[in-house]
């Protein structure tokens, strides 16, 4: 499942969008980033944390994060982490562990070193989905979350036509429209170690949703 997008497509995609990437979907993703952010905040607690950011892109998120959590954020297009590594720059983010280019379905990271991890229009987005998320879990904590921000495919209507309609073209730059919620709640059952904590649709239309993972105490690593 998921072949249908490959990691050098995908590459190439945003390293044509780093240069206009901010100015076109800054102002669009706005709410997802804040849901996310406070998603994470949450989940990490009053002291804080380590939270990784996959697909950090240009670092659009970074600045907004409380500075007791510890951000080390990932990404498969080089250009788009050079202008995340401006923005560090230039807002003096201490917090920022660092940058990484680096495939979220094989992550060169320790198990269990983050208390959440964090993917804002990733999941969509990446070759192999069941294989990104088993990453995901496996470098997060017992009791840790997995902090999703995505476009979720309509099930039925006129929508889900113009989803699949679209698709072909959509793969060309990057993602897919017609990603099924259930592929995410087939892949949490088949792991064992998850288990889905809240799915909930985003302002203005609920084009997208918040849709959060705990990290079981006990349970495989991956899937």
């Amino acid at each position: 499942m998921g072949g249908d997008i490959n990691k050098v497509g995908v590459a190439r995609a945003y390293a044509l969008w780093a240069p206009i990437y901010d100015f076109v979907f800054g102002k669009i993703f706005e709410a997802g980033r804040g849901a996310a952010i406070h998603a994470a905040e949450a989940a990490c607690g009053a002291r804080g944390g380590r939270v990784l950011e996959v697909g950090v892109g240009t670092g659009l998120s970074l600045p907004n994060y409380a500075y007791n959590i510890h951000i080390l954020g990932i990404d498969i297009s080089e250009p788009m982490l050079r202008k995340a590594q401006e923005r560090i720059a230039e807002e003096k983010l201490d917090n920022v562990d660092g940058l990484a280019v680096m495939d979220a379905a094989a992550m060169a990271l320790p198990d269990q070193s983050f208390d959440v991890v964090v993917a804002q229009f990733v999941i969509t987005a990446v070759p192999h989905p069941e294989a990104t998320l088993d990453e995901f879990a496996r470098v997060l904590k017992p009791g840790g979350e997995i902090v999703l921000v995505n476009h979720i495919g309509a099930e039925s209507g006129p929508r889900r036509l113009f989803e699949l309609c679209f698709a072909p073209l959509a793969r060309k730059l990057g993602w897919r429209p017609e990603f099924p919620f259930r592929r995410l709640t087939d892949w949490a059952a088949k792991h064992g170690g998850v288990r889905l904590v809240e799915r909930r649709p985003l302002a203005p239309l609920g084009h997208f949703a918040l849709i959060r993972f705990a990290r079981l105490d006990s349970g495989p690593s991956a899937g």
